[in-house]
């Protein structure tokens, strides 16, 4: 899940850098483009007012033409000064642009002593021409502009004829106006200047150029001479402080700029940055643009807005399936946990046992097994045995855990009584000192169950694989199950698997059997011996279990518990029923004891073998003594075929036990669902009962359902007087062992 979550995260992470890779390079390609585009909005502007410039350089070329030609004819005599006057009107009145002109001779050449000079210029009412009673305003060297263009000591001799002379901003009394005027020599053929032109220019025009700058809504124009007079499109703002800063901050941060290049520069103005664009006029001005920086970035606004909305859908998006998906992945895990895990423990299941042998293929393994678990479970409930089986976790749990010994060992619940340990590989010695610390945690743990106390004890089984073993490894699971089986034949707390012996050397060894066995079937030297069963009603033997002995060729008698697996596994042990049937059926035959035979379910399958018993009852006429013992620890898995076979034997009288009841998987549903006579309770309930109050208080539950069914009870495995007296005290109705009588050839006389 984690996983899950840092991928889902890096893709989040990566999906954001790419977006802001993207927004970067797109940011900064709009940005350069904008900041050409109001460049190239400057540069337009620029060239308007030079090519202003140019057309009254222009006219006041043409103007100066025009006056040499005036000169010239009027010293003929064929041109008046009215006709230059009527000239000056005519051209402003085809040339708006131009605010006034004037021509400016030289004293002596139209009229004796003083300067001769005329002048146009624009008024409300039109073009018109400046008179005045006095002529000494028609001496150029009394105009404003002389002193601004030859300076105070200037002298017009020494003005060059090619040459003109821009004016900054000045205020002329003559047209009442502020002009900026461009002043031109009048030279004859030879070069000799004789006179001078203006042409005027009105400083609203500029303001006009000035004004019409709309580049943002925030951006202002100005235009500022060599004295620092400036024109400017704050003018028009209500805040004239606030104008008078900005212009102010203009001047101070393009004061040295102005004098070397026409870079831009940045200006601070209560707290808004404008990027300032200047560069100087054909007039020798300075002009400029000044912009808001957060303006020419505001047309990155939508591209960041649009990135930002795709971004946060496509994350929400994201974010929106990588929660569905995450929700999935955590149910199955979930789902998966749950396959893995022990729902009442919490302990890991079987399933999670086999995984981890797979990935741990050198190991020790122990199964524990509660002891006679399913009878605590059927007697007082299975909230009782879940409170065992919780706090046997729990005990397990801490003891392992203190244990700094036992390394990265896992415990697991693989049943319903069986819990196993799992651990590092160890040697022989090392795993049977673990055995024993795990049989001392939890062996006779006092449990305490709505007033009764009880305890419980465990059977264990280990083995363990060794990473120096040349061979595969073994299966741990198989072989501590096989070492649990021989602890509870040999009724020991616990066993360790022994691997010393060979596969060859236990093939050899059930071969042996299977010939031995062969061979007394033949002779037939398999043979019934018969155990009493006491009636505690009656105080005598009632009963015989017949039980089948192999006799030796030299006649020594052999336990079944050493060749009946082999006749299991060479399906010989249907024939072994067919000899013990007919032995013991001819052998009761005529008398008015009773005799139990033991009967598998694999024999209650068989329908050859049911037809040879059913004939056998037929024939002998021994039903009514004939009890057929049902092994309790056979699973039943077709009760109506069971059921068939009982039915037909109580036909003939015989009976039906449930042999060693309290040890296999069904508990007390054999009872319910076949139609029992007797019940044999296993003699690991009853081997104790004088000592264990728990088991006690199972049988006595045992006893006191079977019966309320109408059920007798035979106690097995009674093997001191101690024993019969609690059979005895609990209601049993029978009793079973050693001290009643071992199983002989022969009956008691």
């Amino acid at each position: 899940m984690w996983g899950l979550v840092l991928l889902v995260a890096l893709f989040m992470a990566g999906l954001w850098i790419l977006s802001s890779l993207n927004l970067k390079y797109s940011q900064q390609a709009m940005a350069e483009l904008r900041q050409q585009q109001i460049e190239d909005g400057f540069m337009a502007r620029l060239e308007q007012i030079d090519t202003e410039h140019r057309r009254l350089e222009a006219y006041a070329d043409d103007l100066v033409q025009q006056a040499a030609l005036f000169l010239t004819l009027r010293q003929r005599g064929s041109m008046s000064p009215q006709d230059l006057e009527q000239e000056l009107l005519h051209r402003l009145q085809r040339y708006n642009d131009v605010f006034g002109s004037g021509v400016w001779y030289w004293p002596g050449l139209i009229k004796a002593k003083i300067p001769f000079a005329v002048l146009a210029y624009r008024s409300a009412e039109g073009p018109q021409l400046y008179r005045s009673a006095e002529q000494t305003w028609q001496d150029y060297r009394q105009q404003i502009w002389f002193p601004l263009v030859l300076g105070d000591d200037g002298q017009a001799g020494t003005m060059d004829a090619a040459a003109r002379y821009w004016t900054q901003a000045y205020y002329n009394p003559l047209t009442d106006a502020a002009v900026i005027s461009l002043i031109q020599p009048i030279s004859t053929a030879d070069g000799q200047v004789i006179g001078l032109v203006n042409v005027d220019l009105h400083a609203d025009t500029l303001i006009e150029y000035v004004s019409r700058i709309h580049m943002t809504p925030g951006t202002f124009a100005w235009l500022i001479d060599r004295d620092g007079r400036r024109l400017s499109s704050l003018s028009q703002i209500e805040d004239a402080v606030l104008a008078e800063r900005t212009m102010a901050a203009v001047e101070q941060a393009l004061e040295a700029p102005v004098q070397q290049s026409d870079e831009r520069v940045l200006i601070d103005v209560d707290g808004r940055r404008f990027e300032l664009f200047h560069a100087r006029t054909r007039g020798g001005l300075v002009f400029g643009v000044g912009v808001p920086r957060d303006e020419i970035d505001a047309v990155l606004a939508p591209m960041r807005d649009a990135n930002r909305s795709i971004l946060w859908l496509a994350g929400l998006t994201i974010l929106l399936l990588s929660g569905v998906i995450l929700f999935k992945v955590a149910g199955l895990m979930r789902e998966l946990q749950a396959s893995y895990t022990d729902e009442l423990t919490g302990l890991a299941n079987r399933a999670r046992l086999l995984q981890d042998l797979q990935r741990q293929r050198q190991a020790a393994l122990v199964i524990l097994d509660i002891d006679r678990f399913r009878e605590l479970n059927a007697l007082f409930g299975h909230d009782c045995g879940d409170y065992i089986l919780t706090t046997l976790t729990e005990r397990l749990q801490a003891g392992i855990r203190s244990d700094a010994g036992s390394g990265h060992s896992r415990l697991y619940r693989v049943g319903a009584d069986e819990f196993v340990w799992l651990g590092s590989e160890q040697s022989h010695e090392l795993l049977e000192t673990r055995v024993l610390q795990l049989l001392q945690l939890v062996q006779g743990l006092p449990l305490q169950w709505q007033g009764h106390e009880f305890h419980v004890s465990v059977t264990l089984g280990a083995s363990s694989s060794s990473a120096a073993s040349p061979e595969p490894p073994p299966d741990l699971i198989s072989e501590a199950q096989e070492a649990l089986k021989q602890a509870r034949q040999q009724g020991v707390n616990y066993q360790l698997h022994d691997r010393t012996r060979s596969l060859e050397q236990q093939f050899e060894h059930n071969l042996r059997w299977a010939n031995r066995l062969r061979e007394a079937l033949r002779a037939d030297r398999l043979q019934p011996w018969f155990q009493p069963i006491y009636s505690l009603e009656s105080g005598r033997v009632e009963k015989y279990e017949c039980l089948v002995r192999m006799l030796d060729s030299d006649g020594q008698v052999i336990s079944p518990g050493l060749f009946l697996d082999v006749a299991r596994q060479l399906r010989l042990d249907r024939q072994i029923t067919r000899l013990m049937v007919e032995k013991c059926c001819r052998h009761f035959a005529g008398t008015t004891l009773q005799f139990s035979i033991n009967l598998s379910y694999g024999d209650l399958r068989d329908e050859s073998l049911i037809g040879f018993i059913l004939e056998q009852l037929d024939l002998k006429g021994v039903g009514p003594q004939l009890i057929f013992e049902i092994l309790e620890s056979d699973g039943i898995e077709n009760y109506e075929q069971v059921r068939h076979f009982i039915e037909q034997v109580k036909k003939r009288g015989c009976r039906i036990a449930i042999d060693d009841f309290g040890t296999g998987y069904s508990n007390f549903e054999h009872l319910l669902r076949l139609d029992v006579d007797l019940i044999k309770i296993d003699g690991s309930l009853i081997r104790h009962l004088h000592t264990d109050p728990g088991t006690r208080r199972v049988v006595r539950g045992i006893v006191s359902f079977a019966h309320s069914l109408q059920i007798q009870t035979v106690a097995e495995f009674v093997h001191a007087e101690a024993v019969l007296q609690q059979v005895r005290a609990l209601g049993i109705d029978f009793a079973q062992g050693e001290v009643i009588g071992m199983p002989q050839p022969e009956l008691l006389e």
